[in-house]
C-alpha cells in the first residue's frame, strides 16, 4: 500500500463517524448551554410579567400627575395607562419571539 491509498482512507468519513461526530457537538452544545430547570421558567415567565406591568405603571403615575397639573375633560391616567400598556406588551412579544427563535435555530442544528 502507498502512501497516497492510506492518507485518502483516513480522509474519508464514513456514516459512523459522521453520526459520532454530530451526537459530540450537540452534548458539548448541551453542556455550554447548561440545563433550564422548572425555576428558570418561571423566573422568565415573572420578567415577562414585569416587562408589561412597569411601563403601565410608568403610563399611569405621569398620567395620574397630568390630571392634577393640568385638568382636562379627557382622563390622561386612563389614556397613558392603555399607551404604557401597549408598550409593555410589545415588549414582551418582541423578547418571547427572540427567544423562540433562538430555540428553533437550536433545534435545526
Amino acid at each position: 500500500m502507498n502512501e497516497k491509498d492510506g492518507s485518502n482512507a483516513a480522509n474519508e468519513e464514513t456514516p459512523f463517524s459522521r453520526e459520532v461526530g454530530a451526537q459530540a457537538a450537540r452534548k458539548l452544545k448541551a453542556q455550554r448551554g447548561g440545563t433550564r430547570s422548572v425555576w428558570f421558567g418561571l423566573g422568565m415567565s415573572g420578567l415577562i410579567g414585569w416587562s408589561v406591568t412597569v411601563p403601565a405603571l410608568v403610563g399611569a403615575a405621569i398620567g395620574i400627575w397630568v390630571d392634577k397639573r393640568y385638568p382636562s375633560p379627557y382622563s390622561w391616567t386612563l389614556m397613558l395607562l392603555l399607551i404604557g400598556l401597549i408598550i409593555g406588551c410589545l415588549n414582551a412579544w418582541r423578547w418571547v419571539d427572540s427567544e423562540y427563535k433562538e430555540i428553533q435555530g437550536d433545534m435545526d442544528e
